[in-house]
């Protein structure tokens, strides 16, 4: 089968979709990916066809707007601005898109590529298969995964009643991206009010480990909880002042935001390390986009861009992020506990699954980010021995999983396609 994986955002966006296309093609299938040009070496170091998808996700994220709306965690305006830069993108994705799912038998994509899947299914008269790395299906065991987890407590109409309105809040805001798409290129009507109509019903894939959330009794058998979307470990050499810091003293705490950024990043560096010297914890500090400052830190600190996060998190005593949904699996299948400092969109929502588990402490919302504060979760994750060892376990049935293989397979079931 061609399968054609729409795939947009940031790095975490994307590589568990490398991942589950590398594990596609080793099935048999042949697999084209489609994002932006950033990541076409991720794409083809997989084994993969690469589709260039035309816009800089980080170009957005750095503007003025949207610096403005992190800083202020309103997801409704972080989705108005990524609204008007997706309808300027709106007839370059479409046209890109046409050549992506050239040929194709199967199109599938998680919410960042959805929308323009969603309209080139109908175009091409392609299936779309939906495959996520958030839960995004209705169910009363928990809320959706943007609204407040809060929201538990009105039960489970309230929970069911989150997902619907995620799904919508996510389409209205984009709504006038796909009809100028459809209109202007694909040469196709406005899809409906509430949302295009499925060309065909699919089964639908969850990238997430069923240790970490399991599968909401109300689900319907067309639902499958598949595991994490890994990609093997890569074949990465630190640099010698790295390895030579990790082995010059205990291990030390991992601290990055990734892809998030901070209206402060100087400020935002000054509390991380009154965290350090309250918790008297040595640290690996990654910068990320947010930039976090390399200037002026202890010889206890060691800062760098970026490591793997597979290859850095089983060698620290805890890792402390963002909580996007990537890092917190790589955090969690590391088998460390995970500090998570949501900003907005899923990662409350992973926080506090964090903190049910019992493999890391109550979330530090970004706003509430100090020293203090952050310097308090930080000595309960290195210090405490029931979390550590719940992190540990917890670690061992991650990686016991192989939910690449367990998505491809649901794939090969799928009927009425060429061989």
């Amino acid at each position: 089968m061609k399968v054609t994986i729409m795939a947009l955002g940031t790095r975490g966006d994307v590589q568990p979709y490398v991942a589950l296309g590398a594990g596609l093609r080793a099935a048999g299938h042949a697999v084209r990916l489609a994002s932006h040009d950033t990541f076409r070496e991720l794409v083809t170091g997989a084994g993969l066809d690469f589709a260039p998808m035309r816009g800089n996700v980080q170009e957005v994220v750095h503007s003025s707007e949207m610096r403005a709306a992190l800083a202020r965690g309103n997801m409704l305006e972080i989705n108005r601005v990524s609204a008007r830069a997706t309808l300027a993108a709106a007839l370059h994705w479409a046209q890109d898109g046409l050549n992506a799912a050239r040929d194709a038998d199967l199109l599938l994509a998680g919410i960042g590529g959805m929308n323009v899947a969603q309209a080139l299914s109908e175009k091409l008269r392609v299936p779309l298969m939906e495959a996520h790395v958030v839960p995004f299906h209705p169910t009363r065991a928990f809320p959706g995964a943007i609204f407040p987890p809060g929201v538990a407590r009105l039960g489970g109409w309230a929970n069911r009643l989150s997902h619907v309105l995620t799904r919508q809040v996510m389409w209205q805001m984009f709504r006038a991206a796909d009809t100028r798409a459809r209109r202007e290129v694909l040469d196709l009507p406005a899809a409906p009010l509430l949302g295009p109509r499925p060309l065909r019903r699919l089964p639908t894939l969850h990238g997430i480990s069923p240790s970490v959330l399991p599968r909401p009794a109300d689900w319907d058998a067309g639902q499958h909880l598949t595991g994490y979307w890994f990609l093997p470990q890569e074949d990465w050499t630190p640099l010698p002042a790295l390895e030579a810091f990790l082995s010059a003293g205990p291990r030390p705490v991992a601290i990055g935001f990734g892809s998030m950024t901070t209206p402060d990043p100087q400020a935002t560096t000054s509390s991380i390390l009154g965290a350090l010297e309250r918790s008297g914890q040595r640290a690996v500090l990654l910068s990320g986009w947010g930039g976090l400052s390399a200037q002026d830190v202890p010889d206890t600190v060691f800062v760098t861009d970026s490591v793997p996060h597979d290859w850095l998190f089983p060698r620290v005593a805890a890792a402390v992020h963002h909580g996007g949904a990537g890092t917190t699996a790589a955090g969690l299948a590391a088998g460390v506990p995970n500090v998570i400092v949501p900003f907005f969109g899923d990662q409350p929502f992973w926080g506090e699954r964090v903190r049910q588990l019992g493999v890391g402490p109550a979330p530090v919302p970004r706003r509430a980010l100090h020293a203090q504060t952050l310097a308090a979760a930080i000595t309960r994750a290195v210090t405490d021995p029931g979390l550590q060892e719940r992190a540990a376990h917890l670690g061992a049935r991650i990686r016991a999983e192989n939910g690449v293989a367990r998505a491809a397979e649901v794939v090969g079931t799928l009927t009425d396609f060429p061989a």
